[in-house]
């Protein structure tokens, strides 16, 4: 592996202690997926049913930024200069895009990848004995957003997130915000970031977990309990992805 590459992966995993998290969520039984939209249909006010669960949050690792485009076209081979010019967040991004990559650093780093996938049949597992990079549960995000702080936010918007009120309309440098309380930088705001787990399959089918609001979001959808969904081979502007390590014996 690249020198460089080494030396930045080698600083960008944080370790997350472990703890549990409660999971909220509405369900609307009305609701439907679009035939011509990988967006989820927001459901309407009055005919949603509250959600909950705890969650047992083991110890992981995870980046202090969400991957940047430099380090993406480095590691899928599309990239061959610094890898520090343009440290943004990496966007356009499928979820299966964001499993590949996994899969692919995780090689390059001479780890086991976790997942296997088709993007045909629509099914992916996870192998939970791998000790390669993988996206974040649901769960994880949530946890390590928070920091141990029970808001919404774990500071004051405009000095922790780029959305739509402050970035100007596009994506910035990652780190350049306050970060949270366990040194996590851009956990809202700047781009969203996709999850492993299913929305909620009995309503929403394959369609994917992602957090945390972007550029382009509204103060109220950059929120540590903010959840959004879209079909697995959806790709936006705003929509990247963060990595994260189990920690194996």
């Amino acid at each position: 592996m690249d020198n460089n590459v080494k030396a930045y992966l080698d600083d960008l995993m944080i370790r997350i202690p472990s703890g549990k998290e409660n999971l909220k969520y509405f369900r609307d039984e009305n609701k439907w997926i679009s035939s011509n939209s990988q967006m989820s249909i927001p459901g309407k006010k009055g005919k949603l049913t509250e959600l909950s669960k705890t969650v047992e949050i083991q110890s992981f690792l995870i980046a202090k930024y969400p991957v940047t485009k430099n380090l993406y076209l480095r590691i899928t081979k599309l990239l061959s200069d610094d890898l520090f010019i343009d440290c943004t967040p990496v966007v356009n991004v499928t979820w299966y895009d964001a499993l590949k990559f996994c899969n692919l650093l995780s090689l390059e780093c001479g780890l086991k990848p976790c997942y296997v996938f088709d993007e045909v049949e629509e099914t992916a597992t996870y192998d939970q004995d791998a000790n390669g990079y993988r996206l974040p549960t649901d769960a994880e995000w949530q946890y390590a957003c928070k920091a141990g702080v029970a808001g919404y936010r774990y500071g004051d918007i405009d000095v922790i997130a780029w959305y739509n009120e402050n970035s100007e309309g596009k994506l910035h440098e990652v780190g350049k915000k306050q970060p949270n309380g366990w040194g996590l930088y851009d956990m809202l705001g700047n781009s969203w970031e996709w999850c492993w787990d299913l929305y909620d399959e009995k309503t929403y089918g394959v369609y994917r977990v992602f957090r945390g609001g972007s550029w382009g979001e509204s103060a109220r959808g950059c929120g540590a309990t903010c959840r959004r969904s879209g079909h697995p081979t959806f790709c936006i502007d705003d929509l990247g992805f963060r990595l994260v390590r189990s920690i194996t014996a």
